[in-house]
């Protein structure tokens, strides 16, 4: 009997990724400007403010943070702080989501991030939350949006954050690596996740490092033309360890894992809002609560479905053969 499969290797992953985002701009156009598809920016931004603020240790479910950002209703009965954390976040992600462009390239200033930038973001995290309650042992010169003047223990985990003095100099050596980043390579990911536990490990701000660190992360993935990267809180213990294996030089793993959250930010809301009814497109982005993608591959496999294998042995299909393959499953052959 043959062995089944394994978990793909991390090349497997990255080889993926690199097909499924050439697909996406030689196919279907790129990422979709924020004003064409607001529906699926507005799904990005609720799941992911609720998911980073959650790994810091936020309580609000995804139902409350739909509402406040949607709405700008504060529903149920957190502490006014949890409310401004992930208004902040939400804030802040709404102006990441809008460099999404087409096509895909540099800012304005033809760089994929720059420092004042990265200050901004940090600004807009923490200051809604930081006007109720600021940090401790903030002096006045490490306000949201300032780097740190204070040296940070090391963590538990054994990362020991640079001393403040070296952080302006390191962060202006951060920004010119992330700039050369070679976004065709097949080992992008493994290069974005070692600059992004180099950000982690300066931990240029005093608190709310996280939370940016992601944000900049996901600017400078869509700036290039990926889908966001969004660490959901059940992957916590997973994400903590990636980087600390990264911390120890192993990129890796926080790569992979990297590369498989920027695959299910396009399966799950990209592929479905720019595809059209006969586009083809991988079959985990046709599947939805009537029919699973195991399914559907299966489907495909027995020849039930119409589909095509391309040369990396993966099916596609296209929304119509979906509904055609779901209305005959409920048809009686006649007599």
């Amino acid at each position: 009997m043959p062995k089944p499969p394994g978990r793909p290797t991390h090349l497997q992953v990255y080889e993926r990724l690199q097909i499924q985002v050439t697909e996406l701009r030689e196919n279907l156009g790129g990422l979709p400007l924020p004003e064409e598809a607001s529906d699926i920016w507005r799904g990005i931004w609720y799941a992911e403010a609720h998911h980073s603020t959650a790994l810091e240790g936020n309580t609000l479910v995804l139902r409350q943070v739909e509402q406040l950002l949607g709405e700008g209703r504060a529903v149920g009965n957190k502490d006014l702080g949890e409310y401004l954390e992930v208004k902040g976040y939400g804030d802040a992600a709404e102006w990441v989501y809008s460099q999404a462009t087409r096509p895909a390239g540099l800012g304005e200033h033809q760089q994929v991030v720059t420092l004042s930038e990265v200050r901004e973001i940090h600004r807009a995290v923490l200051a809604p939350a930081w006007e109720v309650s600021p940090h401790p042992n903030a002096t006045p010169a490490e306000s949201p949006g300032s780097y740190r003047r204070h040296d940070i223990w090391p963590f538990p985990d054994g990362m020991t954050p640079v001393s403040w003095p070296l952080v302006d100099a390191e962060m202006a050596e951060w920004a010119k690596q992330v700039n050369l980043l070679d976004s065709e390579a097949l080992a992008f990911p493994e290069a974005l996740a070692a600059a992004h536990c180099r950000f982690e490990q300066i931990h240029p701000f005093l608190d709310g490092n996280g939370r940016t660190g992601r944000l900049v992360l996901n600017l400078v993935l869509v700036r290039l033309g990926f889908p966001p990267a969004i660490i959901y809180k059940r992957d916590r213990d997973r994400y903590l360890r990636a980087l600390r294996k990264a911390d120890d030089g192993d990129p890796g793993p926080l790569g992979a894992m990297l590369a498989r959250s920027m695959l299910d930010s396009l399966y799950r809301f990209v592929l479905p809002a720019v595809a059209g009814p006969a586009r083809l497109v991988p079959l985990e982005a046709l599947a939805s609560s009537e029919i699973s993608d195991v399914a559907l591959r299966g489907a495909a496999n027995r020849g039930r479905l119409q589909a095509t294998r391309g040369s990396d042995g993966r099916w596609r299909s296209s929304r119509r053969w979906v509904d055609e393959y779901l209305a005959s499953r409920y048809r009686r052959t006649p007599l």
